[in-house]
């Protein structure tokens, strides 16, 4: 059972052309997702005290253009992801994102968008101080936490709540060169306590959907 990455899948990004990507991807990444989530999802399940479900992203509606990026998701709905909160690993061709996701397809992303801005001292403590800031998930482009000052936070959750594309995804970047990618006794510990520090974030969300 594979529960860490080493060249060999990040060279799946490589090879060019649909069908030949998404084979690679099928055959060398997925298999490793799928046994990190045996491990990932009981864990949050015990931190979050709900049921949760493992997602392996399909890349289905793509026709022509081969995936950049791929990643699996855990959410707490077994048919979907996208219009929850929910939490990401996955990978570029050259680093490993650990992510908790609040995408575009989020029904109530204002509503979300709103709450971490009315509790914005609360949220700017919950990020870890060596983490990263994506706002669109179809991008490699991110920010790194430790350059962004009080003014770059808020602009990035104004950007969220006014922009119907906008995107607010937080967690940490690791370089496929780190030794942490490949080991598991220190990929997964690191997972997960990515997931713990992001946890308040998503319970946030998940008070301003109710609301």
């Amino acid at each position: 059972m594979k529960t860490a990455f080493t060249e060999k899948e990040f060279d799946v990004f490589l090879t060019p052309g649909l069908d030949e990507r998404m084979e690679l991807i099928r055959e060398r990444i997925q298999p490793v997702f799928r046994s990190l989530g045996e491990e990932l999802v009981p864990y949050l399940e015990r931190e979050l005290d709900e049921e949760l479900y493992l997602h392996i992203a399909k890349h289905a509606r793509r026709s022509v253009n081969p995936p950049k990026d791929t990643w699996m998701a855990v959410s707490p709905n077994k048919r979907g992801y996208k219009k929850l909160p929910h939490f990401q690993v996955g990978l570029w061709d050259d680093h490993l994102f650990i992510w908790v996701a609040f995408i575009y397809e989020l029904p109530e992303k204002q509503n979300i968008a709103r709450e971490m801005i009315e509790s914005f001292d609360q949220v700017v403590k919950i990020l870890p101080e060596d983490g990263w800031i994506s706002v669109d998930h179809t991008k490699k482009e991110a920010k790194k936490i430790s350059e962004m000052n009080e003014g770059d936070f808020l602009h990035v959750l104004e950007r969220f709540e006014n922009i119907k594309k906008a995107e607010f995804l937080a967690g940490r970047r690791i370089n496929k060169e780190s030794d942490i990618v490949s080991d598991p006794d220190q990929l997964i510990p690191l997972i997960k306590e990515t997931f713990k520090e992001l946890i308040p974030l998503y319970k946030l969300a998940l008070t301003a959907q109710q609301k």
